[in-house]
């Protein structure tokens, strides 16, 4: 027997604030938030400009508000059985704080409280994030941790739905978070992937690349039968979930995006059904990968793809690494109940190779129906999710 996957609460921060209000009036009205880093010196790196919320705040601290909103949004008392299913790769500003004031460094003189600084030392690590959440949420149950880069919280929510359908969980929190800082803006940078002049267009002639962004969300999902037992009202349902490597690549996607091609198809599948109203893209407006995406969703959809919107809201909100997947997974929730299509902002003019529909600069309204969310991350692996209108 398969349990159907309803998605019952959801938490969201961005660059623009906290909550669907404030995603409404970011990346649904086509606003980029990118702006100077404050949180530190990007004197060194090749931009000082990202998507933030201003100054740094623990990892931690991120996650439990936007689960706690959720979980509130669900109505789930403290106490309950749910599996705790983090995307991260553990509180970098934690582990930059180490190494600075470790023996040797130049703040080391400065550092009076060793013991303070272990115990932020603690919170780089992935799995120990997923265990203080279920602490904070005050639930009983599994608590794993997604470190596979920007799929991680998309890979989490895909697994939360596998737990749910084969009866395995009842109650799943799907959560992931990204703080812009040094290291992945030195990496990012040094591969030449970040935008030279501060602006992100995906799927346009003259991209020049990406720029990053803080995020975090948090999903409650729920088997139908638990949510109806709690008299819990339905958001939406996730019926479709897939995941692929195409292992063509450590950094570039197979240039005819195979790996999303089999991702979404064994979404699809799961689904029931070929239609789509709309796809949120992972659209990162890179040399490599906005053709391949493209290429791919021709070969998804075939002589339906041109009239399929697709758009990518990460020319507003940044790239969010590894919170990327939940927080286009609720942006696409919000597109559904809203019956808007969110904007590819900041659009020009489309590169030969990107011959889709991509919603360009405006929000259009739409009756959405089912809609595709797709991730892709290094190393090849790519993931799908499905969720229809509740």
């Amino acid at each position: 027997m398969t349990h159907e996957v309803l998605l019952t609460g959801f938490g969201v921060r961005t660059a623009f604030g906290t909550g669907a209000d404030a995603l409404r009036e970011g990346v649904f009205d086509g606003n980029p938030a990118f702006a100077p880093i404050t949180r530190f010196d990007t004197g060194p790196y090749r931009t000082g400009l990202a998507a933030t919320w201003g100054g740094a705040v623990p990892l931690r601290e991120v996650l439990a508000d936007v689960a706690g909103a959720a979980v509130a949004m669900a109505g789930l008392p403290r106490d309950t059985e749910a599996a705790v299913l983090v995307g991260t790769a553990g509180d970098f500003t934690a582990l930059t704080h180490f190494w600075r004031t470790a023996p040797g460094s130049p703040d080391h003189a400065v550092e009076t409280d060793r013991a303070a600084v272990a115990d932020r030392a603690v919170e780089t690590v992935p799995g120990w994030q997923a265990a203080a959440l279920g602490d904070a949420l005050g639930v009983r149950g599994t608590r794993l941790a997604f470190t596979n880069a920007c799929v991680a919280s998309a890979s989490a929510t895909a697994h939360g739905c596998q737990l749910i359908a084969t009866g395995r969980a009842d109650v799943v929190v799907c959560a992931g978070a990204y703080l812009v800082e040094e290291e992945n803006l030195a990496k990012f940078g040094s591969g030449f992937a970040l935008s030279r002049d501060g602006a992100v267009r995906p799927f346009c002639a003259d991209r020049s690349g990406l720029l990053l962004g803080d995020g975090a969300a948090a999903v409650v999902l729920e088997s139908a039968g638990n949510a109806r037992r709690r008299g819990a009202r339905a958001l939406g349902a996730v019926t479709g979930w897939g995941a692929a490597s195409d292992a063509h690549h450590i950094a570039r996607p197979h240039p005819e995006g195979t790996g999303l091609v089999t991702a979404a198809r064994r979404a699809l599948r799961r689904a029931g059904g070929p239609r789509i109203d709309y796809v949120n893209a992972h659209g990162t407006a890179t040399k490599s990968n906005d053709p391949a995406e493209t290429r791919g969703l021709h070969t998804l959809f075939g002589a339906d793809a041109p009239h399929v919107p697709v758009s990518s809201t990460k020319s507003t909100t940044g790239h969010l690494l590894e919170a990327s997947g939940v927080v286009e997974l609720v942006i696409t929730l919000l597109a559904l109940r809203d019956g808007v299509l969110p904007p590819t902002a900041g659009f020009t003019e489309p590169d030969p190779a990107c011959d889709l529909d991509y919603v360009p600069n405006r929000p259009h309204k739409a009756d959405i129906r089912r809609a595709l969310t797709v991730n892709a991350a290094f190393g090849g692996a790519n993931t799908a999710l499905i969720v229809e209108r509740a």
